[in-house]
């Protein structure tokens, strides 16, 4: 699997609002700094974790970006899918009328990515911001 550059910045961007849930709205301006994204490409992704309902926008001058629900609410499937749009096993013969091979190599793709939605379905934003101790920054425990 490969990851898109939107959808790895977006992940970037729930990490770090995720060690920062204890310091309210985060500017944009303050996280594209910290991990190095371009911020007007930053602000493009942001959106649509808003709308997707991962993430709140705070408007006004101490405004910002926090996480919507707790870190340990938010997978990883949320993210990109909200960024990306809905990870599909795609075959470029598959459904067009075309039998024998065609459906079977659109059958293996469909089942690939479903497995793989199940796998990021699994893993929490939480997950990624613990770090090697189990902890996450300022100590809390990941996944509370």
């Amino acid at each position: 699997m490969k990851l898109s550059r939107a959808s790895t910045y977006a992940l970037h961007a729930v990490d770090y609002l995720a060690r920062h849930e204890d310091d309210g709205a985060v500017a944009s301006h303050h996280i594209a700094a910290e991990r190095g994204i371009p911020e007007r490409f930053l602000l493009k992704v942001l959106k649509p974790l808003v709308s997707a309902r991962v993430l709140e926008s705070i408007k006004g001058p101490h405004g910002g970006y926090r996480l919507r629900k707790p870190a340990d609410a938010v997978s990883l499937l949320d993210v990109v899918e909200a960024v990306d749009g809905p990870i599909r096993g795609n075959s470029p013969f598959a459904g067009k009328g075309t039998a024998g091979m065609d459906a079977r190599i659109g059958a293996v793709c469909e089942r690939s990515s479903e497995a793989v939605r199940e796998h990021l379905k699994g893993v929490r934003i939480s997950d990624l911001a613990a770090d090697k101790s189990g902890r996450r920054r300022k100590g809390k425990k990941a996944g509370g």
